[in-house]
């Protein structure tokens, strides 16, 4: 049998990896130039309702472990096909490699302020991603290895500078302003919708279990470290932006690390928030492209998607999907590149797609548990329905209030409702053509495991169930 060899840290360094990014701090910049201090309430909020979601995943995850399509199997043994495909393509891999585009252009929009080499922006995004494109092709050690490294080395810098910052060390000229901007508690929990950015992305632990030792307790147990150590580096964060960076020019910059970092130490302090995009953009695409193309693995072995996606190079790695998704981040790269507007509403579309998928993931428990109460489970969430139920509702509450812009959530709201209704089409159809099954039925946990297994495709392709 072979040995597992990953641990706590490195489930850590995976659940911060996407969560720790700079298009995050788009949005930590918003909020607190919005209402200063009290934005810290409303990540503790963000913080703690990401939290409930993780702790319903790793239930899942505990009733069907193993599983490489994680989200993606949970939904099909829970409501059925259609959801899946529709919640997954749109509400998880697009919000996925959307975010990470926008990631990219931000890092890329640092490098070309620090250093004005006569090259275009868009060229530091391309080097990037061939990097990390190659690194992941060599498998889940060398992903290992960078995780951990440049998940250490990010949130040392991001301390350091928050500490600074927060202790009033800095070089720069402090800002004479009031600590708090908005006290009134509705307010605070309407922030949460901006705060919910901050904390995205620690799942992605989940498709590693398998390689985790003592999967039942590391992964759950990383996941909420991760977030609670991503809330505590954001409010000293939040710290050091009051002390020497206005809040009203924090909340309507695209860069606001760029703009704290000349604010804190001047130039240095410029080149170092630059070095902090840098290894925010290796931490997030790498995350992204070794995880994605897993899931599409998973969803590809249930017949949910085409059959390349299933297809592994001598590392055991899916690489057409890490192919493809790192050729879908430079295309949301270039749509945002050197446009703060596209990139501060691409973070909210981003969002909506993402929080959908997270609802999904609270209907999954409360529905598999009804179906399966007796089913052995090493990790449940407490308190019976209760906490996915507050999820569902605390999140959709979110989606609701996506933007404080009228006209911009109408928009957010239109395009995800576009999304979700070709998705819907399209599924249905790719469901009674190519799977065979009924489109709204939810399929047999049992069913859904046996689909993990090579055998279970080439077995109905033989039969001509599959074509």
């Amino acid at each position: 049998m072979e040995e597992k060899k990953l641990g706590l840290r490195n489930v850590i360094s995976v659940s911060v990896g996407l969560v720790i990014a700079t298009s995050c701090l788009v949005s930590l910049g918003e909020g607190a130039g919005t209402i200063g201090i009290t934005f810290i309430a409303a990540m503790v909020i963000a913080c703690i309702m990401n939290m409930i979601t993780m702790a319903s995943v790793s239930e899942l995850n505990a009733l069907m472990p193993d599983t490489t399509g994680g989200l993606a199997q949970y939904t099909l043994a829970s409501v059925g096909p259609v959801p899946t495909i529709v919640t997954m393509v749109g509400g998880y891999l697009i919000s996925n490699v959307l975010s990470c585009g926008v990631e990219a252009s931000i890092f890329a929009f640092a490098m070309k302020e620090t250093i004005p080499l006569p090259i275009p922006s868009f060229a530091y995004t391309v080097i990037v991603t061939v990097v990390l494109w190659i690194a992941n092709l060599k498998g889940v050690d060398m992903f290992a290895k960078l995780q951990d490294v440049v998940a250490f080395l990010l949130l040392g810098s991001m301390v350091v500078m928050g500490l600074i910052g927060m202790f009033g060390l800095g070089t720069g000229v402090k800002v004479d302003q009031p600590m708090v901007l908005e006290s009134d508690f509705s307010t605070i929990v309407s922030m949460t919708a901006v705060a919910f950015w901050l904390f995205i992305g620690a799942e992605y632990a989940i498709p590693i279990s398998k390689d985790v030792k003592n999967a039942k307790r590391n992964v759950p147990l990383g996941m909420f470290i991760g977030l609670g150590l991503i809330c505590l580096v954001q409010s000293i964060l939040v710290f050091g932006f009051y002390h020497y960076t206005d809040w009203g020019e924090l909340a309507n910059s695209a860069a606001p690390h760029m703009l704290y970092g000349m604010n804190l130490l001047g130039r240095p302090g410029k080149i170092w928030m630059t070095f902090v995009a840098a290894l925010a953009v290796i931490s997030s695409q790498n995350s992204a492209v070794q995880a994605l193309p897993v899931i599409c693995q998973g969803m590809a072995k249930m017949n949910m998607m085409p059959q390349f996606f299933a297809k592994v190079n001598k590392n055991n790695v899916p690489y057409i999907g890490v192919s493809l998704i790192s050729g879908l981040l430079l295309v949301f790269a270039y749509i945002s590149d050197n446009s703060s507007d596209m990139i501060s509403f691409l973070i909210l579309v981003g969002s909506v797609f993402w929080m959908f998928s997270y609802i999904f993931v609270h209907i999954d428990v409360l529905v598999l548990r009804r179906r399966l109460p007796k089913a052995p489970r090493s990790f449940k969430v407490p308190f019976g329905p209760v906490f996915p139920i507050i999820g569902i509702l605390g999140t959709s509450y979110m989606v609701v209030n996506i933007s404080t812009d009228p006209k911009e959530r109408l928009i957010i709201w239109a395009i995800t409702g576009v999304v979700f209704l070709l998705l819907f089409l399209y599924s249905v159809i790719w469901i009674k053509r190519k799977m065979k099954m009924p489109v709204f039925k939810s399929v047999p946990m049992e069913k859904v495991l046996a689909m993990e297994n090579d055998m279970y495709y080439h077995i109905r392709i033989r039969r001509g169930i599959w074509r």
